[in-house]
């Protein structure tokens, strides 16, 4: 949205495909919240970038991420239920968001996230991150546990 071409960091996310939380509303999972947020702090500013990156189930695919979800009605967390179907607990790269940037020009970028892989990715590929504008969305009883799964066994930045 709006000129993303000025030499100032563009705000913008790299949001992966959920299409349990996206399309469906899940309660699982805090993923359309921040899709949401996304946008609409991309148009209060009038500009930004949003990334929407195929990497359904952090990489393990919807069939995947379907029989995780089965796993934790069993009481696995999000975590535990990916490691459980032999996957790892992350499976996404970055580097095609890294490459969008650099094919349109961007070095610099106010990144909304609160997973420092995103951040580590984008400067390993030699785009700037100026901030971390964190990406949080207002939360239900849910997602808790969910969140805290990603906050100590992620690493996400989650205040």
């Amino acid at each position: 949205m709006g000129d993303i071409s000025t030499p100032e960091p563009v705000l913008m996310r790299i949001h992966s495909q959920c299409l349990t939380g996206d399309v469906f509303h899940s309660l699982r999972c805090d993923c359309r919240a921040q899709l949401e947020l996304a946008i609409e702090s991309i148009a209060q500013e009038g500009r930004g970038l949003l990334i929407y990156e195929q990497q359904e189930g952090r990489g393990i695919g919807l069939l995947n991420k379907l029989r995780a979800y089965e796993l934790q009605d069993h009481g696995a967390d999000t975590v535990e239920a990916n490691e459980l179907l032999g996957f790892e607990a992350d499976l996404r790269g970055y580097e095609m968001p890294a490459a969008i940037l650099n094919f349109l020009g961007i070095q610099r970028v106010r990144l909304m996230s609160n997973n420092p892989e995103k951040i580590r990715a984008l400067e390993k590929a030699g785009v700037a991150v100026t901030e971390r504008v964190p990406c949080i969305a207002g939360q239900v009883e849910s997602v808790e546990k969910y969140m805290e799964t990603k906050r100590t066994k992620m690493g996400h930045l989650l205040e």
